[in-house]
């Protein structure tokens, strides 16, 4: 399939297009006192520059369990959808993430890993819930097993790059359990097995819903007890007040720029459009999401 070639002028008029989206859901975790965190590449940015990383294409937020199980019950009753869209996997809806997104419907961008999806294929912002890491190695190892059902069972998407006995198996399991509501039983059970640890009784938190890679690094607590503020963009936006320690232990040198071939964007782009709201497209490629 071909993809958008993002050059560093579309880049960056992508990267401003977000900020409506991202002050929207700033604004709205400030009324309803839920705590969130910029991280990853958009913090780095901050740090270094006040804005975007010039090769990103996104920004990512994280909010610890608590409030992000909060989130889209109160998205719903204040009836926050409109422009911005909080996506969710549940009963209604399969988005293909194993996380929760806020899309701009004012335009069209669809990844390539989604274009067979029935959703708002707008310009999105990726919100990661932090969950508790339990004490035990025991309990820890059981948490990755969880973890690891409840991402096949809601993405429903072999992980092909994880090795060919982890791909097999996920495709025996796939084959087995193809109803929708018997799995969507079997994620919700492996969700509340793998989230069920207290961070009170617990020394570490970690990020199971951002993939592999990042579901096995455990951060002390105390990065997170308590916020911070950076300069984003000319938006003031929240950080844990231990950044520094967790951007080194994620990125080492975090304000070292990486060689140059690493600058590149890290989503693969199938359809990008700037100029037309993401329903015109929705509308014309909707028997395309049901082949």
């Amino acid at each position: 399939m071909d993809k958008v070639e993002l050059t560093p002028e579309l880049l960056r008029k992508l990267q401003l297009k977000q900020l409506p989206m991202l002050e929207y859901f700033r604004d709205f975790c400030e009324k309803n006192n839920l705590t969130f965190y910029l991280i990853g590449g958009g913090l780095i940015g901050a740090l270094r520059s006040g804005g975007f990383v010039p090769w990103d294409d996104d920004v990512d937020v994280m909010l610890l369990r608590e409030d992000y199980e909060k989130l889209p019950k109160l998205w719903r009753e204040q009836h926050a959808d409109g422009r911005f869209r909080l996506l969710k996997t549940d009963d209604e809806m399969f988005t293909g993430n194993i996380f929760i997104t806020i899309t701009d419907t004012n335009y069209t961008m669809v990844k390539t890993n989604q274009t067979k999806v029935d959703i708002p294929h707008g310009l999105v912002l990726d919100v990661f819930p932090l969950d508790v890491a339990p004490d035990g190695r025991f309990a820890r190892k059981m948490q990755f097993v969880w973890t690891m059902i409840y991402s096949l069972f809601l993405a429903q998407i072999v992980p092909e790059n994880n090795g060919g006995l982890m791909a097999f198996g996920s495709k025996v399991l796939l084959g087995i359990f193809r109803g929708k509501k018997i799995r969507n039983k079997i994620w919700r059970m492996a969700e509340r097995h793998m989230t069920k640890y207290k961070l009170s009784e617990n020394k570490c938190v970690t990020e199971l819903c951002a993939g592999p890679k990042w579901m096995r690094p455990e951060y002390p607590k105390r990065i997170y007890e308590g916020v911070d503020y950076v300069t984003f963009e000319g938006l003031k936006m929240p950080c844990m007040k231990g950044y520094d320690e967790y951007l080194t232990m994620v990125f080492g040198d975090y304000m070292t720029p990486p060689p140059k071939e690493k600058q590149k964007p890290h989503h693969d782009v199938a359809y990008l459009d700037l100029n037309t709201p993401c329903e015109v497209y929705d509308r014309e490629h909707k028997d395309e999401f049901t082949s």
